[in-house]
């Protein structure tokens, strides 16, 4: 099938960063994939060699009449398909005959209860030129009720066949680092909790070795050290920070299934850091109404969080003004049981496009 997915971007690792996925995901399962979107330029290095069987288009660019017809439509985290599309998309269908492509509105990831209750729901267009279609909301999550998470289908054997430790000789920063080191990946935006982890840790605590992604993560980091006083040296020996250029999509894979602990943000990396079954504290984006407290307490109510892990999430996403807990290496462990737990139910789940691809048929 033609499918066409709509992508405006707000944050341009996030955003785009899912649309490539189901993109890629979508290509890699024999569909065809037209992917408009109105900033691109994160691509140069998230998949700087392309996709086959993607299309990457401006947005806003015409739908010309040679160009194959729609079977799918879908509007990512709530933008709207501009009226030209679909006018030509209806020009289109009335021309040929065909019955009208199939209209999904892909919703924002929660494991709030909503979702199931929203999951699939249609939608009569009322206005603008497909008036009369039906839309369909369409809701990632966590639960059977939901659909789903994006997981491609060679992910287990990519990440079966990965090597750890030659990951971590590859990247140990000369001189090289103590061996009970803690490996800790760093994506975030300017989390609360941030500067109780770079400050000076008891000398009984693991050393950690700071893994930090670049744009926000990086500008955050360097803020925080530049505001804080000059480390001892034995403080200093405690904590060594890797600044990490961009990479594409499956290195960053690398980089989480390498690490002890996951710091992420938003949706992609969350799912991703699930899928690499690590600790994971998920850096929720802040909403100005305070509507991410629901939706973390949410997520840690699905994942069966320990309190310890709980705790953390709440410091780190400022919801309490108490003590960043300590990272141990039981902790850690604590974390990795629950997280693997989760992981290993949601391999018994449909993945997302599965289901996209299942409805879509049902449709049709």
């Amino acid at each position: 099938m033609q499918w066409d997915i709509f992508c405006q971007v707000i944050d341009n690792f996030g955003d785009i960063g899912v649309c490539w996925r189901l993109a890629c995901d979508l290509a890699g399962r024999g569909q065809q994939v037209r992917l408009w979107i109105d900033d691109a330029s994160a691509l140069t290095w998230m998949a700087p060699q392309g996709c086959p069987g993607v299309q990457v288009r401006a947005w806003g660019s015409a739908l010309l009449p040679d160009n194959a017809p729609s079977d799918v439509l879908i509007e990512a985290f709530g933008c709207e398909i501009e009226a030209h599309f679909l006018a030509a998309t209806v020009a289109q269908v009335q021309h040929s005959g065909r019955q009208p492509p199939v209209w999904i509105n892909l919703e924002y990831l929660s494991a709030e209860r909503y979702v199931e209750r929203c999951h699939r729901l249609p939608s009569l267009v009322q206005h603008g030129p497909a008036s009369g279609w039906t839309k369909w909301f369409f809701y990632p999550g966590f639960t059977p009720a939901t659909g789903g998470l994006l997981r491609e289908l060679d992910l287990p054997a990519r990440q079966a066949g990965f090597d750890r430790w030659a990951w971590r000789q590859a990247h140990t920063p000369a001189p090289g680092l103590p061996p009970d080191a803690l490996w800790i990946s760093l994506f975030c935006y300017e989390p609360a909790g941030l500067p109780a982890l770079l400050a000076p840790r008891p000398a009984s605590a693991a050393p950690i070795h700071l893994l930090v992604t670049p744009g926000r993560a990086t500008a955050a980091v360097q803020a925080t050290l530049a505001s804080q006083a000059p480390p001892h040296a034995q403080d200093a020996a405690a904590l060594t920070i890797s600044y990490l250029p961009p990479v594409p999509q499956p290195a960053f894979d690398e980089l989480l299934w390498a690490c002890d602990l996951n710091l992420v943000r938003g949706e992609d990396s969350l799912v991703r850091a699930l899928w690499a079954g690590q600790p994971l504290v998920w850096h929720i984006y802040p909403q100005h109404d305070h509507a991410h407290h629901a939706k973390l307490h949410a997520f840690l109510d699905w994942l069966q969080a320990p309190p310890s892990l709980r705790q953390f999430h709440a410091v780190w996403n400022g919801l309490v003004e108490t003590p960043l807990p300590t990272i141990t290496t039981a902790m850690l462990q604590e974390w990795a049981a629950c997280v693997q737990a989760a992981r290993a139910q949601l391999l018994q789940q449909p993945d997302l496009l599965t289901q996209l691809l299942g409805f879509s048929a049902s449709q049709r």
